[in-house]
């Protein structure tokens, strides 16, 4: 793993989240996008070499509306950026953790993302994130 891409935050409203965080960091968001495979609508701040990403589901569906539901408004994951997604997916399956998706998937910010239960990472949800390619986008 490289670095920390990012930290996720689910929040219930983005708009006011958005204004939250805004006032907090001194930046605007630079990116929003809605992710309709996760049901997620997403904003990304910058705040030095690091990135907060806020999250707002769009359903019940949505992993972020039960973890609202269980938990309310806070930290949800740490991402970390990967050169090889599948080569380090394979790497923690070898260490024994227990993966959420068996393949990596279209993430918010142009990135193939997968998740490692928290169960299996002292109870912290931790997302890999490799850049997408231009030539696979």
């Amino acid at each position: 793993m490289d670095k920390i891409e990012h930290i996720g935050i689910a929040v219930r409203d983005l708009k006011k989240s958005n204004a939250l965080y805004a006032a907090l960091l001194g930046v605007e968001p630079y990116k929003e996008e809605e992710v309709a495979s996760e049901f997620v609508k997403t904003s990304f701040f910058r705040s030095g070499p690091n990135k907060i990403e806020l999250l707002e589901a769009t359903s019940d569906q949505s992993a972020i509306a039960r973890f609202l539901e269980k938990k309310g408004e806070g930290i949800h994951h740490i991402a970390f950026a990967v050169e090889d997604i599948r080569a380090e997916m394979e790497r923690l399956k070898e260490q024994g953790f227990r993966l959420l998706n068996e393949e990596p998937k279209r993430g918010a910010d142009n990135k193939w993302v997968c998740f490692v239960h928290p169960k299996s990472a002292g109870g912290v949800l931790v997302e890999l994130c490799q850049e997408i390619p231009e030539h696979e986008g």
